[in-house]
């Protein structure tokens, strides 16, 4: 089926590793020009060429989504070079787990701090903002776009220990539905993917038992992978898509039906 992303301009944050390197792959394949953003700088010059070999054009920028300024300038970057923005794909996201309190004996044993919140809100939340914000003239100006944005199926349903990244995960989804409301008349579709647990470098670290745990409670019976999440993106991004905005979709191979 034709997607219509033949020789489109695709920004991927977090592009470096994991989910954010199988959507610059996958948006390669479709004849993309892709700037892959990250602070991991030094993965950019192989990225670039994987990109090019997968079928694409490449461009690799050291940002840090959490800032402002940075974004600013990747974004002004690639304009600079391909003349517009067509795709932006906010995936990068982190990690700083914790219970909210943790109690024992009687007393406060630990809480979750006020560097892990600000550190997960700042990249998770802050940074889809930043680069939707950066983009969206551009997008105007170009005749429409995709905002595409990482949510998690924690966003919808919560998660023990995660307060923080749940609560960036559902402030993305709030911001999705806002957008599409406020873009739409610029012809920008807005939506976001909430990925299951998919095997990337954070969930290869963890024990096998735990592992185990998540497949028995997923219906499909696997673990996600990132070409998963990655071929959302670019059905979401593209024209057989073109009525769909303001949504969440879920790639998690029914975990929460399972839970």
């Amino acid at each position: 089926m034709e997607t219509g992303l033949r020789g489109k301009v695709v920004i991927v944050t977090g592009a470096a590793a994991g989910i954010g390197r199988a959507t610059a792959l996958r948006f390669a394949q479709e004849g993309c020009r892709v700037a892959a953003f990250d602070v991991a700088e030094a993965a950019g010059p192989a990225l670039v060429e994987e990109i090019v070999k997968a079928g694409g054009e490449g461009f690799f920028a050291r940002v840090n989504v959490a800032e402002s300024a940075s974004v600013d300038a990747g974004v002004a970057a690639v304009v600079e070079r391909w003349g517009r923005v067509d795709v932006l794909v906010a995936n990068a996201g982190i990690l700083r787990d914790g219970p909210l309190v943790k109690w024992k004996d009687g007393a406060v044993a630990g809480t979750l701090s006020d560097e892990a919140w600000e550190a997960v809100i700042g990249v998770n939340l802050r940074g889809v903002f930043v680069c939707a914000r950066a983009v969206v003239p551009h997008m105007i100006r170009g005749g429409g776009g995709v905002i595409l944005s990482a949510s998690s199926v924690v966003g919808l349903y919560g998660n023990f220990g995660q307060t923080n990244y749940v609560a960036s995960k559902a402030g993305v989804i709030g911001m999705t539905r806002t957008w599409a409301r406020e873009l739409g008349k610029h012809k920008i579709r807005v939506n976001a993917v909430a990925p299951g647990f998919v095997a990337t470098e954070i969930l290869q670290s963890m024990p096998q038992k735990v592992l185990d745990g998540m497949i028995e409670h997923t219906p499909i019976g696997r673990i996600g992978a990132p070409l998963d999440i990655a071929n959302a993106y670019v059905w979401l991004a593209s024209d057989q898509s073109s009525f769909v905005t303001g949504s969440c979709l879920s790639v998690d191979g029914g975990i929460v039906t399972g839970t």
